[in-house]
């Protein structure tokens, strides 16, 4: 048990590091506390509100993991190379499927509130 709590403490230095010193975490951070407060000043449903944190986790954690692989790649071979551009590409391109679902579901749950139906 304590191998697991020490491990829980390492992913949330993590965590902490990646808010701290990446700016992408940072810009999409603050947009999920902005779309927080949105959901309050709304008061979306409780189906709502666990498909905006699905989308909100989503995003942060494909971000997470992008940054990892970019920081993988660039120890692995710092110089310019094509096969690691294509591996930073793809592990970009999963984000953007992510952050483009977030948008989706976002536009699903506000468009109602917002429109006035």
């Amino acid at each position: 048990m304590g191998r697991r709590v020490k491990g829980g403490g390492y992913a949330i230095k993590g965590a902490f590091l990646l808010i701290k010193r990446e700016p992408s975490i940072q810009v999409q951070s603050l947009i999920a506390v902005g779309i927080t407060i949105a959901g309050f000043y709304f008061d979306i449903t409780a189906t709502e509100w666990m498909l905006q944190t699905l989308a909100i986790g989503l995003v942060l954690g494909l971000e997470s993991l992008n940054t990892a692989v970019e920081e993988i790649a660039d120890f692995v071979h710092p110089d310019i190379h094509a096969k690691i551009g294509l591996l930073k590409d793809f592990a970009a391109g999963a984000v953007f499927f992510g952050a483009i679902s977030a948008v989706i579901v976002g536009c699903i749950i506000y468009y109602p509130y917002l429109s006035g139906l």
